[in-house]
């Protein structure tokens, strides 16, 4: 049985030793309490982050579906294969957010003022898995820029491609390009007889 008499001072000592253990935590991680939490992205921003996740998780999934042979595969001498069309939308949601000031990663050597670094990067020989790895983090990349975008930042006025963009149309364009290379790799999938996996 528990001799109450000694359990209670050393209880009370547990007590008073927790204000001095909650300030050392706080010591131990500089900034924790100061820092504020990241905003969560409003509006337009918002709208575009969850059909960008939509985006995301189909391509991924026609990039996993289609087979590691048909990944040379092209319609055309002149148009890109599955493996290319697929690292082109890697560049690109590196090349776009940087265009508009959210610096790539710099091992990616991609310059949001210089396109032929966008076009140098799509054109690196890699094999499926490191395809898809590529276009996941390129897709990571794309949503922290994407989050954010304040309102203000929507509104400001850039260039882009050598014209005038607000940051709205900017992440519009952004945001229809993945739909339109989405819809060209569901016809590459299509045509080598593998079905969209949200389509089984």
């Amino acid at each position: 049985m528990i001799n109450r008499h000694r359990a209670l001072p050393a209880l009370v000592a547990v007590i008073a030793a927790l204000p001095v253990l909650a300030a050392a935590q706080q010591t131990a991680t500089p900034g924790a309490a100061q820092r504020p939490a990241a905003a969560a992205p409003v509006g337009l921003a918002a709208d575009l982050l969850a059909d960008i996740g939509q985006v995301e998780s189909k391509m991924l999934g026609l990039a996993r579906a289609i087979p590691l042979e048909r990944y040379e595969w092209r319609p055309g001498t002149s148009a890109r294969s599955v493996g290319e069309v697929l690292r082109h939308v890697a560049a690109d949601n590196y090349f776009l957010p940087a265009s508009l000031g959210h610096a790539a990663d710099p091992t990616t050597g991609i310059k949001g003022d210089d396109f032929n670094t966008a076009v140098a990067f799509e054109r690196r020989t890699l094999d499926r898995a490191q395809t898809i790895a590529l276009l996941e983090r390129s897709f990571a990349n794309l949503k922290q820029a994407l989050g954010a975008a304040t309102p203000a930042k929507l509104n400001e006025r850039m260039t882009m491609f050598g014209q005038q963009f607000s940051g709205q149309q900017a992440w519009l364009l952004t945001t229809t390009h993945l739909h339109e290379h989405l819809g060209q790799l569901i016809a590459y999938a299509r045509s080598n007889n593998v079905v969209p996996p949200w389509s089984q």
